[in-house]
């Protein structure tokens, strides 16, 4: 039963992913990784589908994994499950990925977009992957993609020191393409999409695929970061930074 917190609709070529959880500022739940999972593997083999948007809608893109429900997860012995197949079908897919991102991109979010093949930002958006205050390690293969997009000191300000990058110091960066005004995203994102349907399909896959790490390499390095994320879990720092997170959530 598709899941009422991701939308996905089609227009002229293009498949848009839609994060619909406002209230939680588009947390993302296992679920919802579910879903994403599925829109994009199954435009995989579907001439219709040129290309994919990735939008939070206006005003936000996502504050990366619900903790809630994420510890959930890993106390049923499901931890990165979804999370992980997410991952893998960014890693597998062949098709351009747009992200539109409008405000916050958190955790996942941030690390998404280093799988997207162009990304607009509005002037209000902000970027972080602060896995190591909670005593953790990168996912998503952010530890390989990050410091080949923007170089090894970059990814270390936002991976190891755990710093927040405006949309300026992304577009500097190199892994925002363009930046627009708040509330216009989406409708740029569409345009850029419109601009990749109307090139020759073929050439377009056999292109990127040229210009991007072969999946195997991206698994690979998906794969090794899960086995140290699940290490960390246990870890005495991750246990004080879980528990803190939900003292703060009592008070």
């Amino acid at each position: 039963m598709p899941n009422g917190n991701i939308v996905v609709t089609e227009e002229r070529g293009t498949r848009v992913i839609t994060l619909r959880r406002p209230s939680k500022k588009n947390a993302i739940t296992q679920d919802m990784y579910r879903e994403m999972s599925r829109a994009i593997d199954t435009a995989q083999n579907n001439p219709d589908v040129r290309c994919m948007i990735i939008t939070g809608g206006s005003g936000v893109f996502t504050a990366g994994d619900d903790i809630d429900d994420f510890m959930q997860a890993e106390a049923n012995s499901e931890t990165l499950s979804d999370g992980a197949k997410f991952l893998y079908s960014l890693a597998l897919n062949v098709k351009p990925i747009i992200a539109a991102v409008d405000g916050a991109s958190i955790g996942m979010g941030t690390v998404m977009l280093f799988h997207c093949d162009y990304v607009l930002a509005s002037n209000a958006a902000t970027f972080s992957a602060p896995y190591i205050h909670l005593g953790l390690v990168p996912v998503g293969a952010a530890s390989l993609l990050m410091p080949n997009t923007m170089g090894y000191q970059r990814a270390f300000a936002m991976l190891v020191m755990g710093r927040t990058f405006t949309a300026a110091e992304a577009h500097a960066a190199g892994f925002v393409n363009t930046v627009v005004s708040p509330g216009h995203t989406e409708v740029e994102a569409r345009k850029v999409a419109r601009d990749i349907c109307r090139l020759p399909a073929e050439a377009v896959a056999a292109s990127r695929k040229l210009l991007r790490a072969a999946p195997e390499e991206l698994t690979r390095r998906i794969d090794q970061e899960a086995h140290l994320f699940g290490e960390r879990l246990k870890s005495d720092e991750a246990t004080a930074a879980f528990n803190a997170f939900a003292n703060r959530k009592k008070k």
